[in-house]
């Protein structure tokens, strides 16, 4: 079946299916509920290339994501020589390059959009704490949007203006919930990490302390997902902005956030002490309800340029 996609990805060559193959095996691990979206609704031919672009971000934050900020900013000006490199000659010995140079060669918008990314992450390694709403906003603005367009532009309607302006917008609406959602999720690590993604004013709001699961933090928490909430709220008609064949897995992207976002509810103040994530049960059940009425509608996994869908 991974061969079918590969084939009508055009990824030929056996060096680059190796190197696809790899990545998709490593992307299943770490970002299981969203790669089994995208593996059940997502056209064949777009499946390699958003897998290499979901594997190029996930290696980049890698590499920025340890140390001093001088050590991860030494880190991303060393990572982005090599991204400029692999782009200037059309190769590279890093696989994570190689198939990432072949997906922009097949889907152009994506170079632009890795140069948007790697700007961003400039604001990614220099951040120890977040202020407030505003200084969240422009987080998102120019990290954690940057990162969504990689894989969300390969699914971007190209007939209009209006239409494209609208889904960025609504990518920016998504992504501001989902990250939000993210430092929630994520808490426990984050403030040993000594980086808290929960704003810094809303944290002395409620006079809570991050490490202490009492109802200080609690309430700290349910104040977040109500945010994250109406952020999900106004991303949902995103699926309307895209082209019918990529509807369910818009649908399905969003919905599973809002799993995530009721486990986040569920686990309250114990974020203090471990993690949440979305109840796997309830988020399968989500994708085999999308699969089916992609099947209802007659969508089926062709090329981009000749997915058809029922009347």
């Amino acid at each position: 079946m991974w061969r079918r996609h590969l084939d009508r990805a055009g990824v030929g060559e056996p060096r680059l299916r190796r190197d696809y193959t790899q990545q998709r095996r490593a992307v299943r691990r770490f970002a299981t509920a969203e790669y089994a979206a995208a593996r059940l609704l997502l056209p064949a031919a777009l499946l390699p290339h958003v897998v290499a672009a979901v594997a190029f971000m996930h290696d980049t934050d890698d590499r920025i994501d340890r140390g001093a900020p001088d050590v991860r900013a030494a880190a991303l000006e060393e990572w982005g020589g090599l991204v400029r490199k692999a782009f200037a000659e059309g190769d590279s010995t890093l696989p994570v390059l190689r198939y990432l140079v072949n997906t922009a060669e097949r889907h152009p918008s994506v170079r632009a959009h890795v140069d948007a990314f790697l700007r961003g992450c400039e604001r990614e390694v220099a951040w120890r704490t977040i202020a407030d709403e505003e200084e969240l906003e422009r987080y998102v603005r120019e990290y954690s949007l940057p990162a969504l367009m990689l894989t969300a532009c390969l699914l971007a309607p190209a007939d209009a203006p209006a239409r494209a302006a609208a889904f960025t917008d609504g990518c920016h609406r998504l992504i501001g919930a989902m990250q939000r959602i993210d430092f929630l999720e994520d808490l426990a690590d984050d403030v040993r990490g000594g980086r808290p993604g929960v704003p810094a004013d809303a944290v002395a709001r409620h006079g809570a302390d991050l490490t202490r699961p009492d109802a200080a933090l609690g309430r700290l928490v349910q104040e977040q997902a109500d945010r994250a909430a109406t952020g999900l709220a106004a991303a949902a008609p995103l699926a309307d902005e895209v082209d019918p064949p990529f509807r369910p897995f818009i649908r399905a992207l969003v919905g599973v956030q809002d799993l995530r976002l009721d486990a986040v509810r569920r686990a309250g103040a114990s974020l203090a002490t471990h993690g949440s994530g979305p109840p796997a049960p309830a988020a399968a059940v989500l994708l085999l309800r999308e699969a089916a009425a992609r099947a209802r509608a007659g969508i089926f996994r062709g090329p981009r340029s000749g997915v058809a869908h029922g009347a």
